[in-house]
């Protein structure tokens, strides 16, 4: 009931829609409307990319972060933007962007960050739906949605190597039907395990491991097989899962999901199978909804974003770090409150800097060089929804910061997917 709930309530406070279609194979420029009396200054290593100067990249505020390009819904084929991923390719170095849309799974190749070439798409497995999402495993991309019966997409990334004739309507390589619609999609890579959390039977007629994780393992990524599952802590909205390397010497070398359950944060053993253990669970003060958190690199602190809190406490975007020095018993850190109302969806970490989607304030990236002080502090932000920072569902969905190159794709739930980069790299 508290997911049905929690789904009917973003439902109804989401906004914009546009028109969609998805005949446009050229690479797309960088979106700016006309700023009056003055050129769009450009970057000396992009030549075709906007600055962000002065406050603004083309319409875009902004701070140290400079648009490569935007590609907009209409080309992806969709009328909503949400989930997003990356992968580069092992063998040629190039880098592609996934988005997930209300219709389908989309690949775009970035490896000209300014003249984005989009690839073609995946088509939702069942029907139609307002969530959608994509990790990558082994040069696959393994995707979930809300749509009843749905179950796991598998698609063989590769292919995209030799797309003669873009855009393309891509089949998938494997099918996982052992649940029915899932929230999410969780991998670990070092593992080859997948867990799809806030998962369905396949007739929808109820939860999966009460919405807990499904196991899967992927190590043969075309032939998914069930693993079990982790019933005991119900409605699992997002997690993380590592094979642990951090500072509990206890409990090195086990694999550990950390999981955001709407009103706790749970940390479980997840090594054997067939007999998860919980380790730990701990909560805060005012929570909202326990939406999504992240390990620091030294997986030290865990940081957790609420997605209402903001909405019902009138807070500033918070976000609440936790330190996990000792599994078993985890404390709070300290809380960092941003400088908008705006609501906080997911945040990622790459070494000392957490980026953050924060719908209608963008992506901010914040650096936590001196997280163990309890400072975190704002060094820059794209700001994709530049109509308001109000706490509303809309803007920026996800970021993926990981590409080698420098790239940084944003997915919004409003325009699509955004190619930034840090200024002067």
């Amino acid at each position: 009931m508290k997911k049905i709930t929690y789904f009917f309530f973003v439902m109804v406070a989401l906004g914009i829609f546009a028109c969609a279609n998805d005949d446009d194979s050229q690479p797309i420029p960088p979106t700016t409307e006309e700023i009056p009396n003055e050129e769009i200054p450009n970057s000396v290593a992009f030549p075709d990319a906007v600055i962000c100067e002065n406050g603004f990249a083309g319409i875009y505020p902004c701070n140290g972060y400079d648009l490569m390009a935007h590609v907009p819904l209409d080309v992806l084929g969709g009328i909503r933007g949400m989930d997003s991923w990356g992968w580069t390719d092992p063998q040629t170095g190039r880098e592609y962007a996934m988005i997930g849309t209300n219709e389908n799974t989309s690949f775009v190749d970035i490896t000209n960050p300014t003249a984005p070439i989009y690839l073609g798409n995946v088509p939702a497995q069942t029907e139609v739906s307002n969530w959608r999402d994509i990790k990558v495993y082994n040069n696959h991309a393994f995707i979930v949605s809300e749509a009843p019966g749905h179950g796991m997409q598998v698609f063989d990334l590769t292919r995209l190597r030799n797309v003669a004739n873009p855009p393309e309507t891509f089949t998938t390589d494997a099918w996982y039907n052992g649940f029915g619609s899932a929230h999410n999609i969780v991998i670990n890579e070092e593992s080859g395990f997948a867990y799809a959390v806030g998962a369905m039977t396949l007739d929808d007629n109820m939860f999966s491991f009460d919405g807990g994780p499904h196991f899967i393992n992927i190590q043969n990524p075309t032939n998914p097989v069930a693993a079990g599952g982790y019933p005991n802590d119900a409605y699992s909205h997002d997690a993380q899962v590592i094979t642990y390397n951090g500072p509990d010497t206890e409990h090195v070398g086990k694999e550990i999901l950390i999981g955001s359950n709407t009103n706790e944060v749970v940390i479980i053993d997840i090594t054997n199978k067939n007999n998860p253990i919980q380790l730990s669970t701990i909560d805060y003060s005012d929570i909202g909804y326990t939406h999504q958190g992240w390990y620091t690199e030294d997986q030290r602190y865990f940081i957790v974003g609420d997605e209402l809190d903001e909405l019902n406490f009138g807070f500033n975007s918070r976000t609440v770090v936790f330190d996990l020095q000792d599994l078993d018993n985890p404390t709070i850190q300290t809380t960092y409150l941003g400088p908008t109302e705006a609501i906080d969806h997911n945040g990622y970490v790459k070494g000392d800097t957490y980026f953050l989607a924060n719908y209608t304030a963008g992506v901010r990236i914040i650096d936590i060089s001196n997280i163990g002080s309890s400072v975190m502090q704002e060094e820059g932000f794209f700001d994709t929804y530049p109509i308001s920072n109000e706490a509303i569902f809309r803007g920026a969905w996800n970021v993926y910061p990981y590409f080698e190159s420098g790239n940084i794709i944003v997915s919004d739930i409003n325009s699509g997917l955004f190619i930034i980069r840090k200024n002067n790299e």
